[in-house]
């Protein structure tokens, strides 16, 4: 007689999501000082020993594979300051399960990584280009490094890297005149420029007003012709896309406060401080970094996080009426 093994435990929460996407943050570190991601004021940086081994990470990403992940984005920071990365990169991606492996990055150090990006396994890259004005680059990143960022987005567009995700967020009185000039990038490149409506994330050194949301943004671009929806595929995220006539590329619009997906979230974020946190504009989380050198085994540790998941909120309380504060910073929980 035969005995068949326990089912495997998916990863549903409590209103049967299937969550099969993980967003790893590895570094609370930046070279940049966005606007809208730091605050005006310095904070203090992780202690080395307080964020997350590569060897830590990728245990847990074996565990959540053998849970129904299979769609990894390693964000920071900026992953690419943090030594080692690309060798991390090269073994996440040999995991069992895994199917999408990307990378969001700010460009800066983009264009002498290429190669290494591409032998580690990387195929696609989700970029910040908020502007393509020198100036008010410069203003919102703290640094004058624009022909250095598009340099390394051109160069990754011919090594082949694809789909390349151009994101923007949508500031007023920042960057709201240049919205028709960067979707127009789709006329001419195959990429996908999504505009994102501005979270006011703990403390951020930004303050522009109502903000600009998707709507408005889409008036705004309506110069350039009409908006053709595309159809959803399977590991799109939360962007609505849509194509303009004879564009190469895409535009997407990430609407967190006018029109949130909430209903059709599928992901989870693991901080780089360690803590498994199952929604961006909530505070609910799970510590997995004690356990995890505490000695736990890995079916202690799955417990944990399937308790987490059954910790995920309905939807968030973020509205364009009286938008609160998110809490935590952006460069440690992994946007």
């Amino acid at each position: 007689m035969t005995t068949s093994s326990p089912p495997t435990p998916s990863l549903l929460d409590g209103f049967n999501r299937r969550l099969n996407y993980l967003r790893i943050s590895i570094t609370d570190r930046c070279n940049f000082n966005c606007l809208y991601c730091m605050p005006g004021e310095r904070i203090p940086k992780l202690r080395h020993g307080d964020v997350l081994r590569y060897e830590e990470i990728l245990r847990l990403v074996r565990i959540t594979a053998g849970l129904g992940i299979s769609k990894v984005r390693v964000t920071g920071g900026e992953p690419l300051v943090r030594k080692g990365v690309y060798h991390f990169l090269r073994q996440l991606s040999a995991i069992p399960g895994i199917r999408d492996l990307s990378l969001t990055t700010n460009g800066h150090l983009l264009h002498d990584n290429l190669d290494k990006l591409k032998s580690a396994g990387i195929k696609r890259l989700n970029i910040s280009l908020d502007s393509l004005e020198a100036d008010t680059y410069h203003r919102i990143t703290g640094h004058n490094v624009f022909q250095r960022v598009w340099s390394g987005i051109l160069a990754a567009h011919e090594a082949g890297f694809s789909p390349i995700k151009l994101n923007a967020v949508a500031l007023r009185g920042v960057n709201e005149d240049e919205l028709t000039d960067l979707a127009a990038l789709s006329f001419d490149y195959p990429f996908h420029v999504r505009f994102i409506e501005h979270m006011p994330f703990g403390g951020s050194s930004i303050s522009t007003g109502p903000p600009l949301l998707t709507e408005e943004i889409k008036e705004r671009i309506s110069t350039l012709g009409a908006l053709e929806p595309i159809e959803r595929a399977g590991y799109d995220g939360p962007a609505r896309r849509y194509r303009l006539k004879g564009a190469k590329g895409e535009i997407g619009f990430i609407s967190p406060i006018s029109n949130h997906f909430c209903a059709a979230c599928n992901r989870l974020r693991l901080t780089a401080g360690g803590a498994l946190r199952v929604c961006l504009l909530s505070e609910e989380k799970v510590d997995l970094k004690g356990p995890l050198r505490s000695g736990q085994s890995d079916q202690q540790l799955t417990e944990l996080i399937l308790l987490a998941a059954s910790r995920k909120p309905r939807s968030h309380n973020l509205t364009s009426e009286n938008p609160p504060t998110v809490p935590g910073q952006m460069s440690s929980i992994g946007g």
